[in-house]
């Protein structure tokens, strides 16, 4: 069975070993240009040994934003930045990835350092879209509007495009973010989704529009290379979308072309009662890989090496996603290679101190 600093190869794409950077927004931007923030942020990781770099949820449009600081791919121009940052990762021997998103009811909010909540028109903040009009709750506050048929073929087409300009700018893995109480999970839910037409409903109506996304985007991503999809795989909510749910939706993702279900959970409700721990995620990485037969990708408080290594070789998951400890310490995969035993392989002016 593989370890952690074995390889793995998802269609053409070979990773040097299992360790990605999950992705993780900056609020760095402005206007959806990404900057050298973004260059040296994740080209950092990438000399520090990860096999997958993985950027920040990037909206698809504007309004899709989480905040205004937020990283886009709606333009042509922005793809151009993407394409210098990926030409970076490239070099220091990681594969380059970036996950699409839009933030649905969530959007239109200040950067957390400034509190979090929705901004007001008059304060830089825009109109939500989502499923139904009812809103997140606490400081996002804002009730979106109910997304009319336009609405829906606008975004699907939103997401189509930036895909384009993803594989334009380089990247070689794509993520469709479908997690946190963003649009496409909140579609999901049965907590943010009361549509009563095709969309809303039943478990086949709710995952009819991510499906679509998801197919709309796996028509212009080469088939050659990989597809993932980021799903919360539970509410941790009453009456919420649940762990079952999430096997049977990635059986029929499968179908569609993606390669890998990246494993997270929540987002869709404040109040939600998480059991928040080492690995909390892990099972339903582990769950959604045996009963789906599909990839996966485990996050969630991973901070050791041998916590990382036992995942893996547990076949619980395919791939191990760090956020926070690869944000105290972007050479963690370098110590961790160490640790257990395998060879650390530094960028030459490094290697001096491994």
């Amino acid at each position: 069975m593989p370890g952690l600093f074995d390889s793995l190869t998802v269609k053409t794409v070979t990773l040097r070993n299992r360790i990605g950077v999950s992705p993780m927004c900056m609020y760095s931007a402005a206007d959806g240009d990404i900057g050298d923030w973004h260059l040296v942020h994740l080209g950092a990781r990438a000399a520090g040994g990860a096999g997958l770099v993985i950027a920040e949820a990037t909206a698809v449009a504007p309004e899709g934003r989480i905040t205004p600081g937020d990283a886009g791919l709606w333009t042509d121009r922005q793809a151009e930045l993407w394409a210098r940052v990926f030409r970076f990762i490239k070099a220091q021997g990681a594969v380059a990835g970036i996950q699409l998103a839009h933030a649905g009811r969530k959007a239109g909010a200040a950067v957390p350092w400034q509190g979090g909540a929705h901004l007001a028109d008059t304060a830089g903040g825009w109109p939500a879209l989502a499923p139904s009009a009812i809103a997140f709750g606490g400081t996002l506050d804002r009730v979106p509007a109910a997304m009319t048929d336009a609405d829906l073929a606008r975004v699907q087409a939103d997401f189509k495009a930036a895909a384009r300009r993803a594989r334009a700018a380089g990247a070689e893995w794509l993520e469709v973010h479908a997690a946190h109480g963003y649009l496409l999970h909140s579609f999901l839910s049965p907590l943010s989704n009361r549509r009563m037409d095709i969309y809303g409903g039943s478990f086949e109506n709710r995952i009819r529009f991510p499906r679509e996304v998801v197919r709309a985007v796996r028509e212009v991503w080469p088939e050659t290379l990989p597809l993932a999809v980021r799903l919360s795989c539970t509410d941790w909510a009453e009456g919420g979308w649940t762990i079952e749910e999430s096997v049977e939706l990635a059986r029929r993702l499968k179908s569609e072309g993606v390669d890998l279900i990246d494993c997270s959970s929540g987002g869709t409700v404040a109040a939600a009662k998480i059991p928040v721990g080492p690995g909390y995620q892990v099972p339903f990485a582990a769950r959604i890989r045996r009963e789906a037969g599909i990839a996966t990708a485990a996050v969630g408080l991973i901070t050791g090496a041998a916590q990382a290594e036992a995942i893996v070789r547990a076949e619980d998951a395919d791939l191990v996603l760090l956020a926070r400890e690869l944000l105290r310490d972007p050479n963690w995969p370098l110590r961790a290679a160490r640790e257990l035993g395998a060879v650390p392989v530094p960028p030459p002016p490094y290697a001096r101190a491994w």
